[in-house]
């Protein structure tokens, strides 16, 4: 089992990385919380395979298990549902001494994760990723949330988890379409901050849990510096600012989260050609990596159907957005951009038609 330490304004919390960890949820719920009762939140895909042996490891351990059970994917991740997680909180009789745990992908663990930080103004959770995008992104830093018509994560809070369990045998029974979305992730970091990752990836020399390992590890390095986003966090969104309004236009049907995001680097690359801040061959090698993957690279959606979504996003810092550019592969900057002059680059770049 590999242990990255994860920093926070509340505690320290471990990220434990292994195979069979699904089997120790409950040991872990134990010194997580001082009651004995835990409501699992986890959707109908990952009930079917993961929900009984982690209910089994917390009956073990003698606690009362109740579950919710909620639709798989980004449409879930609404006011309707959360408002459901709380009833089920409360037939849970959950006080402020029990616990939630979040089984399943980055939607589940968003969604859980909010529930615990709003529900009696705050209850412990365990978020228990079963996703390669969740165990490398998603469930590391403590950012929970659900989405609002007009943008995506609009609603949220940090609320860091008391520890985050990811069982690498629960990636065996990803689709490829589905594992391919968290190595979307797993390149970003190589992009942002590891030349040396990046490279590993493109001659396909990283096994999986050193894999998920750096990446936990890169993420954390981060958090720990600028948990809330003020700064240099924002480096994470590389990608995000073009792919969350790609996500939004097609309303989450046409790409998975990854796939918008490798457009929205490719896209982010061909930005920083225009301004001279990035170097050419940058974008060669990243298009060959995510094509290795399957991942798109261009997208076909209007422009003028992803410029509602620039002029909502969460990163707008007045009128301007935080943008991310690379300089070279393993080198990123944060670039303020006002939102007419993103719309005008896009405008040049953009291959939708």
């Amino acid at each position: 089992m590999k242990r990255v330490n994860v920093s926070s304004a509340v505690g320290e919390y471990p990220v434990l990385i292994g195979s069979g960890l699904l089997s120790r949820v409950g040991e872990i719920a134990r010194t997580a919380w001082p009651g004995r009762r835990a409501l699992i939140v986890t959707d109908q895909n990952v009930a079917r395979l993961y929900l009984d042996p982690c209910r089994t490891s917390l009956v073990e351990l003698g606690f009362e298990v109740e579950s919710v059970i909620i639709n798989p994917g980004e449409e879930s991740k609404t006011l309707d549902t959360l408002y459901s997680l709380y009833n089920a909180c409360h037939a849970a009789h959950l006080s402020r001494i029990d616990g939630v745990i979040a089984l399943g992908g980055g939607v589940v663990g968003d969604l859980a994760g909010f529930a615990a930080a709003t529900y009696l103004r705050g209850v412990a959770h365990l978020q228990v990723p079963t996703t390669l995008l969740a165990q490398v992104d998603a469930a590391v830093g403590g950012k929970t949330g659900i989405d609002l018509p007009f943008g995506k994560n609009m609603v949220g809070a940090f609320y860091p988890p008391k520890a985050v369990v990811a069982d690498l045998k629960t990636l065996q029974t990803l689709e490829p379409r589905r594992f391919a979305e968290g190595m979307a992730e797993v390149i970003k970091y190589g992009c942002l901050f590891d030349e040396a990752l990046f490279s590993a990836l493109e001659r396909e020399e990283v096994d999986l849990a050193e894999l998920v390992y750096r990446s936990v590890q890169l993420k954390a390095e981060v958090v720990a510096r600028d948990e809330r986003d003020k700064g240099e966090r924002n480096l994470l969104n590389f990608g995000h600012t073009i792919g969350h309004a790609l996500e939004q236009a097609t309303k989450f049907s046409r790409y998975t989260h990854g796939e918008a995001v490798a457009i929205g680097m490719v896209t982010a690359l061909k930005i920083g050609e225009r301004l001279d801040v990035t170097e050419r061959e940058v974008r060669s090698r990243l298009v060959r990596l995510l094509e290795k993957w399957g991942l798109p690279t261009e997208s076909e959606i209007p422009l003028e159907k992803l410029v509602p979504a620039l002029a909502s996003d969460k990163k707008r810092w007045g009128s301007e957005v935080q943008f991310v550019l690379l300089q070279k592969i393993g080198q990123s900057l944060l670039k303020p951009i006002a939102i007419g002059k993103l719309e005008q680059l896009l405008g040049e770049v953009w291959s939708g038609e």
